[in-house]
């Protein structure tokens, strides 16, 4: 009886765990992947224009 209580709760941690590291995953469709990429490469564009609009303000502040 011992060891059958020991099994028992031995697998019902095993399958606690197991089912905490995959269900964290988040699964994502081929269209939401390229849709996180196109908004990276925006926001990357607008932080680029940005750095370059300072760096313009910077140089005629100078003259």
């Amino acid at each position: 009886m011992k060891k059958t209580l020991i099994y028992f709760l031995f697998a019902l941690f095993f399958t606690a765990s197991l089912t905490t590291f995959t269900g964290c995953r988040e699964d994502k469709t081929a269209g939401e992947k390229i849709e996180e990429g196109i908004d990276d490469i925006g926001d990357g564009i607008e932080e680029g224009v940005e750095e370059v609009g300072d760096e313009i303000d910077d140089a005629t502040d100078d003259l």
